[in-house]
């Protein structure tokens, strides 16, 4: 297992970690498999989604933020249970398929850790078999 260490900017931010990813998976020796990419946070997930137009990432933010959990009253007493909730919604984990040493993702395809929580220094485990 390899761990990727991500420094978030932003309350709610999605950072590309997709070359990171591939690096884990190169570095693994192998061809052909499944990669799992886990982030082990309550208020952080991971996603696929597009990575050529930057607008895509912000309207990924909008979008879940337009869900107005933060109008919503919570018993958690940390302020965070929108962080928890988009966590959830969105997922704290990917499998994708590796073949010929290479992550199998779509043309416009990304792998992003999703902050919910930050800014903050978050964990991204790779497991490649």
């Amino acid at each position: 297992m390899n761990t990727i260490t991500v420094k978030t900017g932003d309350r709610d931010d999605l950072a590309d970690i997709t070359r990171d990813v591939q690096r884990c998976v190169s570095e693994s020796g192998i061809d052909d498999g499944i990669c799992v990419v886990f982030t082990p946070h309550t208020t952080a997930a991971v996603t696929i989604n597009e990575n050529a137009d930057p607008d895509v990432q912000t309207d990924m933010i909008h979008g879940l933020n337009g869900l107005a959990f933060e109008k919503m009253r919570f018993l958690h007493g940390e302020g965070n249970s929108p962080a928890h909730l988009k966590s959830s919604l969105v997922g704290c984990s990917e499998t994708i398929i590796v073949s010929g040493g290479k992550l199998v993702l779509g043309t416009w395809q990304g792998i992003y850790l999703c902050e919910f929580d930050g800014p903050r220094t978050r964990k991204v485990h790779v497991q490649v078999k």
